[in-house]
């Protein structure tokens, strides 16, 4: 009886020891399950890394392939229009960064090509007809040195398609020094016609321009600072 008893206990000792076996491989693969995700968790953040790196590839790549913007070569600043006599006027003034094909500088009285970089151009219209076409292209361009030459200012004309600007619908255009803010022009019958200074931008180049009827002459021609101080009084212009 004993040994029997022994035997069951040996016997029930062995049926628990395989319930505890299976139940510790129960929980060995719930185990398995559970934790793996975690470490295989740890698959998807070293996943996930590759995943930002290509996320920021494209970005660099845009970056890479952005575009610079570029300078342009011909920058065309309109400095006034209207209409005059029926007709509408227009002065811009055209800057060529580099000196334009089929562009030949003039000759000093040496002989010497002016050293000349770049190109300013002054386009002046009315009723459509560029001022001095016949004169080719290049007509009313100077050459000037980079951005900055203040060779190109201080100077003032009358313009016009007849009689050389003495008759006819004209335009009075300046190219002032850096402090002139505005110009005034006044007429025989009392009219004033004021113009604002325009640059070019990046640049000194600068000019304002107003408009003179047929029929009418100039009795006066003044400049002004930005505080309406006169800084220029001219009366020879007609």
């Amino acid at each position: 009886m004993a040994l029997s008893l022994a035997r069951k206990a040996a016997l029930a000792t062995v049926a628990i020891a395989a319930l505890g076996g299976v139940s510790f491989g129960a929980s060995a693969s719930e185990a398995a399950s559970g934790p793996a995700a975690h470490p295989a968790s740890s698959a998807p953040a070293a996943a996930s890394a590759p995943a930002s790196v290509a996320a920021a590839r494209p970005a660099s790549v845009h970056r890479a392939h952005r575009q610079v913007p570029q300078t342009p070569q011909v920058v065309t600043q309109v400095i006034g229009k209207g209409r005059v006599d029926g007709h509408r006027w227009s002065v811009a003034l055209e800057f060529h960064r580099t000196l334009p094909k089929g562009y030949t500088p003039p000759k000093d009285p040496a002989g010497d090509s002016t050293p000349s970089t770049a190109l300013l151009c002054q386009r002046m219209y009315i009723g459509g007809v560029r001022i001095d076409h016949q004169g080719g292209p290049w007509s009313d361009c100077q050459g000037v040195t980079g951005t900055q030459d203040r060779r190109a200012a201080g100077e003032m004309g009358l313009w016009g398609l007849h009689d050389k600007g003495l008759s006819g619908s004209r335009l009075m255009v300046s190219n002032p020094e850096a402090d002139v803010a505005y110009g005034v022009v006044s007429l025989s019958d009392g009219t004033r016609v004021r113009a604002t200074t325009v640059t070019v931008p990046g640049t000194v180049y600068r000019a304002w321009a107003a408009p003179v009827p047929g029929g009418h002459t100039i009795t006066a021609v003044d400049q002004y600072d930005s505080h309406h101080h006169r800084l220029t009084h001219d009366t020879y212009w007609r």
